[in-house]
């Protein structure tokens, strides 16, 4: 049992950070009814497929460990699809590893588990709760204390939440130790790879003159931006050729929709806001009128922000009442007005105003005895007790408590829930006076309260807030709805809608390269049933009518085109093309302007009409020279440099910006020394960065299928 309090203690510290070779499983939503004519299978690696139940399995597994480790119940739509995202690339990955350790006959043996786990300083396992409470770091003998304690644990005899707990942990060490595993297989075969790499002397030195020799140059050039681009003629042949040189560039490996959608999003009419305001302006009154309770008439008013009947400081209201309290007397009311950064009709009342602390030492003897008399009656005899000169602490230990001072400010309990004892409590707390006692009534027990000491003094309020949200009504929501299905009705093919969504006051809205991936069109929550349908229509097609976002908004796509895997058609990378055809041509052009110009010199070539010089100084190979006059980086300034003669002019060069001509005027070496150890070293932690790539080789070598976007 120590080994589950100590813990249990350490609730706050059970966040599972997995990273570099840590392949995570983490929770996604909840299995859905599969339809008959639907495949059985997510997906496919290597040949291999895994079914919707498979994954479920392994994305339901990792949902207990999250909850346990966490203490989360619940997750948001973004966080639920970057979970299910990080499942598939989780799988993928630990399949594409398995593949290629089997055939090299890489294993990970349950020694070399244990040896990790004697060792304790994977980062896997140093953000466990089997961590040492002096040193925080992993602790061997917890976690196999635990491990005996859950194989000795009689079920039957311990609390429900014990038994419950116990099987919660050994679930998450379970996963933890198989993937603990699968992350060690990682390890090793990034280490066979980068060890392939290893480098040499001859590299070290390269390496080390790279960075070392620097140059500095004078540079002339004529700017591609001195041309314009309508003076230059490019051809469809030019396209097509330069697409032919350029072609395994555009390989797409899934296949993508061009797709056009109407996002309508419903908002108040002028009717709603009337009504609402009307509304406000009735509250307003009754909040002039002095209710005889806030608390329930505020909740009357339906408003985002309730009312209790305590000071509280300023952060906790509304930062747009905030900003208006300061214009408003105690006692008065201020509204209706409309607050534009949350859409709301809000009114308020200043009701009270104080300077008081808002830290409070304070000390509690608990009184509970068989019944409600004897509870009051030994309650009465303690606090008569101490206001006849007991000591407090004495009493306390009496009757089994410590009664030690402990702290609370407005930040323990402002924006939580408080009616009923915990508000009886609070305000005990709160409004009496130092070294000033009291005998609580609560509920089945009486709490015997001394506050010590008070620090930390604040202006506290009490305000009514009345905050409605402007919303739409269902009689806007439906003239709306059925608006929209009539266009949807009368423009039911891709050409129709283009052309008359904007007579019809709707936006029609691209989206190039849509992904089956995704979990959503337009950043629209609730649109994965479109996002299906638009992997299952033709080109052309046009959807029918979705309701999504937060039940305000409709959506209608229609898919443009379909890009199948494989190479990209010419037409959708012509304007990636032609930006390069268009520098490639200026620079010819440049370059047969200077032929004719017949420079011989730097200062030919920089009195040439549109020239610019620069001055650039501390070039090296190792890095691209950034030229402000050109404003571009310039990877072959540092690839002349490193090879150029002082005093002597490179012929014309083609670089990003323009064409330059280059003259080296000094040339000199950083004062290091080579070190053979350290360069080598250095090109190791390269090489392993390179390495750590693999895994997108494999990928593409693996025939990865992902259907999940047609389950989940």
């Amino acid at each position: 049992m120590a080994t589950l309090q100590n813990i249990r203690s350490k609730g706050p510290l059970l966040v599972i950070v997995i990273g570099l070779a840590l392949f995570a499983f983490i929770a996604g939503d909840a299995w859905k009814v599969l339809q008959p004519h639907q495949s059985q299978d997510v997906g496919e690696v290597n040949g291999e497929s895994i079914s919707a139940q498979d994954f479920q399995t392994l994305v339901e597994e990792y949902t207990e460990v999250i909850k346990f480790s966490s203490g989360n119940s619940a997750l948001s739509d973004e966080q639920t699809n970057q979970i299910k995202d990080e499942v598939w690339r989780t799988y993928v990955n630990n399949k594409l590893i398995e593949k290629e350790a089997k055939k090299l006959g890489l294993v990970v043996s349950k020694a070399e588990i244990q040896a990790i786990i004697n060792a304790g300083v994977h980062p896997m396992l140093q953000q466990t709760p089997f961590r040492n409470p002096q040193t925080g770091a992993f602790d061997k003998d917890m976690l196999k204390k635990f491990l005996v304690d859950y194989s000795k644990m009689n079920k039957a005899q311990m609390p429900s939440q014990y038994v419950e707990y116990y099987e919660s942990m050994y679930k998450f060490w379970s996963f933890l130790e198989k993937t603990l595993i699968q992350a060690r297989l990682q390890e090793k075969y990034q280490a066979l790879i980068t060890k392939s790499l290893f480098s040499n002397p001859v590299e070290a030195q390269n390496a080390f003159d790279a960075r070392v020799d620097q140059s500095d140059l004078l540079l002339a050039a004529v700017p591609y931006s001195s041309i314009v681009d309508s003076t230059i003629v490019i051809k469809d042949s030019d396209l097509k050729a330069a697409y032919d040189k350029k072609k395994e560039l555009f390989k797409q490996y899934v296949e993508t929709r061009n797709i056009k959608f109407i996002d309508v999003q419903v908002t108040a009419s002028a009717e709603d806001r009337a009504a609402l305001q009307k509304e406000m302006e009735e509250y307003t009154e009754q909040l002039t009128a002095n209710p005889s309770d806030y608390t329930t008439f505020i909740r009357s008013t339906g408003s985002e922000t309730s009312y209790t009947d305590l000071f509280y400081t300023t952060k906790s209201l509304p930062a747009d009442v905030t900003a208006r309290l300061d214009s408003v007397a105690v006692g008065g009311v201020f509204g209706p007005y409309y607050n534009v950064s949350d859409n709301t009709l809000n009114s308020f009342k200043k009701l009270a105003v104080a300077s008081m602390p808002d830290s409070i030492e304070y000390r509690q003897i608990q009184v509970v005895a068989e019944d409600a008399e004897k509870t009051k009656t030994l309650a009465d005899s303690i606090y008569n007790a101490i206001k006849g000169g007991a000591g407090f602490a004495e009493i306390a230990k009496k009757y089994g408590q410590t009664g030690e001072p402990t702290w609370i400010s407005s930040a323990n309990y402002e924006g939580a829930q408080i009616d009923g004892d915990n508000l009886k409590y609070i305000t005990a707390v709160t409004t009496l006076g130092q070294n000033e006692l009291t005998n609580l009534a609560l509920g089945q027990a009486n709490i015997i309260l001394e506050v010590t000491n008070k620090k930390a003094v604040k202006n506290k309020y009490k305000v009514a807030v009345v905050k409605r949200p402007v919303e739409f009504s269902k009689e806007t929501y439906s003239k709306a709805y059925n608006e929209f299905s009539q266009f949807i009705a009368a423009n039911n093919t891709l050409e129709k809608m283009t052309a008359n969504a904007e007579d019809a006051g709707y936006k029609l809205l691209d989206r190039a390269d849509l992904y089956s991936s995704e979990h959503g069109i337009g950043g629209i929550r609730g649109t994965k049933d479109a996002l299906k349908w638009a992997f299952e229509a033709k080109a052309g097609e046009v959807s029918g009518l979705y309701e999504c976002g937060e039940s305000d908004r409709m959506l209608v796509v229609g898919v443009a085109s379909v890009v199948p895997e494989g190479y990209r058609p010419l037409a959708l990378v012509k304007d990636q093309l032609r930006a390069e055809i268009l520098r490639d041509k200026k620079a010819e052009k440049i370059m047969a302007d200077m032929k004719v110009a017949n420079a011989t010199s730097f200062e030919q070539y920089k009195d040439m009409a549109n020239a610019v010089s620069d001055s650039v100084k501390h070039v090296t190979f190792s890095a691209p020279a950034y030229i402000p006059a050109l404003r571009s980086s310039e990877p072959l300034v540092g690839a002349y440099a490193s090879i150029a003669e002082v005093n002597k002019l490179s012929a014309p060069i083609k670089g990003n910006g323009g064409v330059f001509v280059l003259q080296p005027y000094a040339k000199e070496k950083l004062n290091e020394t080579f070190n053979k150890e350290t360069e080598e070293a250095n090109l190791a932690n390269m090489h392993a960065r390179m390495a750590s790539q693999f895994i997108n080789d494999l990928y593409l070598k693996a025939n990865v299928k992902d259907q999940r976007y047609l389950f989940f």
